[in-house]
C-alpha cells in the first residue's frame, strides 16, 4: 500500500505536468521554440538580441512563424509581413485578447485590467473617449522642450565620466506622460525624495517581469504558498490607488482641458464607462506612454553614442534650426530630415514593445491563405522579427542607416506609410488597432534630440 501510494504521489504530479506542457495536437507543423529559452532570464546574463540570434532567426525566417511558449501557454508568433497583415486586417477573427481574458487570476491581469490596448468587445468605446486626447493634430511643444532642458541640466550636473542615464531617462518619460496626458505635474526628475508613483513603477517592473512568474502566471494562483506574489497583488492594487487618487485630486483643482484624464473622467461621470474602466485605461496610459519613450530613448544613448558620426551629421542639423528657431514648434521641429530619419530608423532597430502575443482566434481559419490556426489559438508578432530580415529591408538591414528612409521629409513619411501597410514596419502596431500615440511619441524624441544635441555630445563607455 505504501508503495502505491508513493507511486500515486511520484507519477501524478509528472502526468499533471506532461498536461500542462503539452502542445496541443491541432497545431499546425511548426518549429517550436524550446520552453527552456523563456526562462532564460533566471540564470543567463543573455540580452534579447543573443536570444533571438540563437534560438528565433533561423525558424521564423524559413517558416514565418513558430510556436512558442508566452504567458502560460503555447502560442503562435508571427514573423511573415503578410500573415501579420492578415491579422492586423481581420480584428474581429484574431480578436485582440489581453492578459484581462487570457489570465484573468494573474497579477498583471490586476494590473493592466480591460483597456484600449486589450481589449476587443470596449475598444470602440475606449477610442471614440481617448482618441482626442491621444492624436492632437498639433501638440504644443513648449512643456516638452522645458521637461526635456532639465533632463538635460540634470545629466550635465553629474559631471564627467560614466554616467548612468536610465533613472533619470524613467523620471523623464514619467514627468512628460503626466503633464501630457493626466494633466498631473509629477515631479520626479530632479526631486531627491521618491515620488511614490514612480517608484512604484519600478518595483513593478521588476514584480512583473520576473522570468518564472511572467512564464508561468498560473503560479499567481498560489499567494498562500508565494508571499512575494501576495505582496505584488498589494503593490499592484497601491499603484492603482495611487494613480486613480492623484487623477481626481486633480480634476477637483483643475478646470476641464482637453487632457486624455478629464476626458476618461468625464467619461465616468455621466455613466459611459465604470469606475474600474477608469481605473484600468488610466494605469495603461501611465504604462505604455512612459515605458515606450524610455526604452527607446535608452535605446537611442545607446545607439548615437556608438554611431558618433551619425550624431555629428545630427547635430549640425538641429545646430542650424536652433539657430533660427530656439523654440520650434511640431511644426517646424518636424521639416527636420535627417532627423526624421534617424527617429524612425532608431525605431525600426530598437522597437520599444518588439514582440507582443496578445489575440485569439475566434474560429478556426487559415493565416494568409496558408497557414491552418485552430479555434482559441493565441497569436502574435514579433517586430524585430520582420524590421531585421533582410529579405525584406536589404543586406543591410541589421544596420543602422538612417538614409535608407530618402532624403525628403515627405519621401519618409510616404516610406512610412508604406512600409505599415504592408506589415514590415510595425514599431506602433498597424491597421486599425495602430497606436494612437505614435504622433506624440515621434515628435517627444524629436524634441528631446533637439535639446540635447545643442548642449552635449556623448559615447558610450566602453566598461559598459
Amino acid at each position: 500500500m505504501t508503495l502505491l501510494v508513493l507511486s500515486f504521489l511520484v507519477l501524478f504530479p509528472s502526468l499533471l505536468l506532461v498536461w500542462y506542457l503539452h502542445i496541443p495536437r491541432s497545431f499546425p507543423p511548426l518549429p517550436v521554440i524550446p520552453i527552456y529559452v523563456s526562462l532564460l532570464g533566471l540564470w543567463s546574463s543573455m540580452g534579447q538580441d543573443e536570444i533571438y540570434e540563437r534560438w528565433f532567426r533561423k525558424p521564423l525566417e524559413a517558416n514565418g512563424a513558430v510556436i512558442v511558449w508566452f504567458a502560460g501557454r503555447w502560442s503562435i508568433l508571427v514573423s511573415r509581413p503578410e500573415w501579420l497583415t492578415d491579422i492586423f486586417r481581420n480584428e474581429d477573427l484574431y480578436v485582440k485578447a489581453g492578459s484581462q481574458i487570457k489570465n484573468p487570476h494573474s497579477v498583471i491581469a490586476t494590473l493592466v485590467g480591460d483597456n484600449i490596448i486589450n481589449s476587443h468587445r470596449n475598444w470602440k468605446l475606449y477610442t471614440s473617449i481617448m482618441k482626442p486626447g491621444l492624436q492632437k493634430k498639433l501638440f504644443d511643444t513648449t512643456s516638452l522642450l522645458q521637461k526635456s532642458r532639465k533632463l538635460v541640466d540634470v545629466l550635465i550636473a553629474k559631471g564627467q565620466g560614466p554616467i548612468p542615464v536610465n533613472d533619470d531617462v524613467q523620471k523623464w518619460a514619467v514627468d512628460v506622460m503626466g503633464e501630457a496626458f493626466l494633466d498631473v505635474e509629477f515631479e520626479s526628475l530632479g526631486n531627491p525624495n521618491d515620488v511614490p508613483l514612480e517608484s512604484l513603477q519600478s518595483i513593478i517592473k521588476a514584480t512583473l517581469f520576473s522570468p518564472i512568474y511572467f512564464t508561468f502566471p498560473d503560479l499567481d494562483r498560489f499567494t498562500w504558498l508565494l508571499p512575494s506574489r501576495k505582496r505584488a497583488y498589494e503593490i499592484m492594487r497601491e499603484f492603482d490607488d495611487r494613480l486613480y487618487t492623484a487623477t481626481m485630486e486633480m480634476i477637483r483643482r483643475t478646470s476641464k482641458s482637453d487632457k486624455l484624464s478629464h476626458m476618461l473622467v468625464d467619461a465616468y461621470l455621466t455613466n459611459k464607462i465604470t469606475e474600474k474602466q477608469l481605473r484600468d485605461n488610466l494605469k495603461i496610459t501611465f504604462l505604455t506612454a512612459h515605458e515606450n519613450a524610455q526604452q527607446l530613448v535608452n535605446s537611442m544613448f545607446w545607439q548615437l553614442g556608438t554611431r558618433v558620426d551619425v550624431q555629428s551629421r545630427l547635430r549640425v542639423e538641429v545646430l542650424g534650426l536652433s539657430d533660427i528657431h530656439p523654440n520650434p514648434s511640431q511644426e517646424i521641429i518636424n521639416t527636420l530630415p535627417y532627423l526624421t530619419s534617424v527617429v524612425l530608423e532608431l525605431l525600426r532597430l530598437f522597437p520599444p514593445v518588439s514582440q507582443l502575443i496578445n489575440r485569439v482566434a475566434m474560429q478556426s481559419a487559415v493565416l494568409g491563405g496558408d497557414l491552418p490556426i485552430p479555434k482559441g489559438t493565441f497569436v502574435g508578432w514579433n517586430a524585430w522579427a520582420v524590421h531585421s530580415n533582410t529579405a525584406i529591408w536589404g543586406a543591410d538591414a541589421r544596420e543602422f542607416r538612417p538614409e535608407r528612409w530618402g532624403s525628403t521629409v515627405d519621401e519618409m513619411h510616404g516610406r512610412f506609410r508604406r512600409e505599415t501597410v504592408r506589415g514590415t514596419y510595425i514599431p506602433f502596431n498597424a491597421h486599425r488597432r495602430k497606436c494612437l500615440g505614435q504622433g506624440f511619441a515621434l515628435l517627444q524624441l524629436k524634441v528631446l534630440l533637439f535639446v540635447l544635441l545643442g548642449r552635449v555630445r556623448w559615447v558610450v563607455d566602453p566598461e559598459y
